[in-house]
């Protein structure tokens, strides 16, 4: 249980710092002068270097292990949390963002490698969904509660209250957290001399399966979180005309769905005896809500806020695709093969924020940077295409991962 707590937290705080900008973004625009390009780079500089950590993230780990690699990142994360409290211009806030993606690099993975030691390969899915739907409550806490705190303190009061919570939570995680369960002896991990730390990159990318599960993986948590961390926002308030605090309840009933789904898809690899055949149906139902929500989303106030909670609802499968990908690997190279897996998650985190915003931004502002409909349409259509093309490689030549056997 303060495994399980520890874990949440860190990945809370985590999924806050990924999410905050979505129920701000309008106000940060305004005050920082940001252009939807800029809006975008801002969003996608975060996942950007967050990306860029998995490989040393991954070595670390195997050397030094997961709870001495969280606290070593926890500082540039304090860091890049304080410095976006005192942005100035669109510059200033993406470099808070860069430093800040790169002390989070740790987190997610952090919970698949000590799940996978403590509860086992065949409950990691299970265990890791619990984790990280318990943990959507910072991503519950970057809308409602951040526009309502926002509108008291000021944005950059609560960026500062979170570069707190920050230092707090990593300082916890190091007190609490041991890499192994108890009786069970921390293995040995002799220093690696250069042609070992790349004979073992080279055994993770000649792992047989590894490609189709990276295409997949690339966008499937990327198809929900850019819309969810960032333009949903904006369109609520270009498209349908909502209010800060309206925008945050609407991004609050998404991060709740995406939680209470992956409750209930995470243990469904152990029962139903298949990883593949609970990742395609996921994905075919997230680009038809993006289709539908491109097509039908502008009509009614009402239909757009049920589609945007839908799409996180049927996203929750990547804790799925995260098990197949830890499926492939042995023990020896684990900290490599999931930051490599969640390095193509992160890459395709990084490039869907860009492309959206350079999509949106193709259309012309109205009055007061107001965007169209068809803005906004033409960027969920753009996100459906990139999910359906990772999907098409998945179904084509990825094997079946059974959890018993």
């Amino acid at each position: 249980m303060r495994l399980i707590a520890a874990l949440t937290a860190l990945t809370a705080m985590s999924n806050f710092h990924r999410a905050n900008l979505g129920a701000l973004a309008p106000e940060l625009a305004r005050d920082l002068a940001l252009s939807p390009d800029a809006l975008g780079l801002a969003n996608g500089a975060f996942f950007f270097t967050l990306g860029l950590m998995q490989i040393p993230v991954g070595l670390l780990f195997d050397r030094i292990g997961p709870r001495r690699t969280v606290a070593l990142l926890g500082l540039p994360a304090v860091v890049g949390a304080a410095l976006q409290s005192v942005a100035v211009d669109p510059a200033s806030l993406i470099g808070a963002r860069l430093l800040l993606g790169a002390g989070c690099g740790a987190s997610f993975m952090a919970s698949v490698v000590l799940c996978a030691r403590w509860f086992g390969p065949a409950r990691l899915a299970t265990t890791v969904s619990r984790v990280f739907a318990l943990s959507q409550i910072g991503s519950l806490a970057a809308g409602t509660p951040l526009a309502a705190g926002a509108a008291l303190i000021g944005w950059r009061g609560m960026f500062a209250t979170s570069a707190a919570l920050t230092a707090l939570i990593t300082l916890a995680f190091h007190r609490l957290v041991t890499d192994d369960p108890p009786g069970r002896e921390t293995p040995p991990r002799p220093p690696e001399r250069l042609a070992a730390v790349l004979a073992g990159l080279l055994a993770v990318w000649r792992t047989r399966g590894l490609l189709p599960v990276l295409a997949m993986h690339t966008f499937v948590y990327a198809s929900a979180a850019v819309v969810l961390t960032l333009w949903a926002g904006p369109y609520l308030a270009d498209v349908h005309a909502l209010a800060p605090v309206s925008r945050g309840h609407v991004i609050l009933a998404m991060a709740a769905a995406q939680a209470a789904g992956t409750l209930v898809v995470g243990p469904l690899d152990l029962r139903l005896n298949t990883r593949k055949w609970i990742v395609v149906p996921g994905a075919c139902a997230t680009i038809a809500t993006l289709v539908g929500l491109a097509t039908f989303g502008h009509r009614s106030t009402a239909l757009a806020i049920g589609l945007l909670v839908l799409l996180c609802l049927v996203t929750c499968y990547s804790v799925v695709t995260v098990a197949h990908g830890r499926s492939l690997f042995p023990e020896a190279l684990a900290g490599r093969g999931v930051t490599t897996v969640n390095l193509f998650q992160l890459i395709g985190s990084t490039a869907l924020p860009v492309l959206a915003g350079r999509v949106v931004g193709a259309f012309p502002a109205g009055v007061d940077g107001v965007r169209s409909p068809d803005a906004y349409a033409a960027a969920f259509i753009a996100v459906a295409a990139c999910l359906g093309s990772g999907l098409l490689v998945y179904l084509l030549f990825a094997r079946d991962a059974r959890p018993r056997g």
